[in-house]
């Protein structure tokens, strides 16, 4: 059947700059080998909703009318990847604004805005706020791995993509009721996450409600203690059987 707009997928793929280097990839083997290997992340097929802007529209339009084990390659404009390079948002500091001595090429983060040092003259720095794949022209090998059909299976998904965990996940009526650990709660990424995710379970599925329930655990250490407890109060149901049902000894008649 063939792949439309909404439809939630799994997808291997390599991206690489036209004529040159990999800048993304699902494989390890390939990140590591493109030397772009970073252990926070968790490789292997991805998930993306067709046509949502889970990856570049250059990238999930020719997905649509494909089928599951498709395998091909497809050539993403900057107009429909990472977008145009824009001079306006090239932007000057004074070598004041940064805490750490700027070198170029580093990734920076000025006022929640992040960015690349792109010169360093002086003590005058120019930070390009671009994405640093805008204007440029990518290229993607890509396999549609598999079609997520089941609800419960797509809210799953949607958890670990966006805070990169796992939880427990229940679908009655039409709400889907998620299990939150108690230590989650502190989370930041998760407090972040959370809205999002229960945001994109009301658009792509039939669902009406997500309940998000915080789940309280006894530390298994505490259960250990609680259950010994509780045995030892137990009466020794052998001992006193055997007192109830000894006879007394004969006395010799004298």
């Amino acid at each position: 059947m063939p792949i439309k707009k909404g439809d939630f997928i799994k997808i291997s793929y390599t991206g690489r700059v036209k004529d040159g280097d990999v800048f993304d990839a699902t494989d390890e083997k390939v990140a590591k080998e493109a030397d772009i290997f970073n252990e926070n992340v968790k490789y292997g097929p991805q998930l993306i909703v067709v046509g949502s802007g889970y990856s570049v529209k250059g990238l999930e339009g020719d997905i649509i009318g494909k089928a599951v084990s498709y395998k091909g390659t497809v050539e993403v404009p900057s107009e429909k990847g990472f977008g145009e390079h824009n001079p306006k948002l090239v932007e000057t500091f004074s070598i004041t604004k940064f805490k750490e001595r700027p070198i170029m090429g580093a990734r920076v983060n000025l006022n929640g805005r992040v960015g690349t040092i792109s010169t360093v003259i002086g003590r005058r720095v120019r930070v390009d706020f671009n994405h640093p794949l805008a204007g440029q022209t990518v290229v993607y090998d890509y396999t549609i791995e598999e079609q997520v059909k089941d609800t419960k299976n797509k809210i799953n998904g949607l958890i670990e993509m966006y805070a990169h965990t796992n939880l427990d996940v229940d679908v009655k009526g039409d709400a889907a009721i998620i299990s939150v650990p108690y230590a989650l709660s502190f989370d930041q990424h998760w407090l972040l996450s959370k809205k999002q995710i229960a945001d994109d379970v009301l658009v792509h599925t039939n669902l009406k409600e997500v309940q998000y329930v915080e789940k309280h655990m006894v530390p298994k250490a505490e259960k250990e203690v609680k259950k010994a407890a509780k045995v030892s109060k137990k009466p020794a149901k052998k001992a006193t059987k055997q007192r109830k049902t000894s006879k007394p000894k004969k006395v010799a008649k004298k």
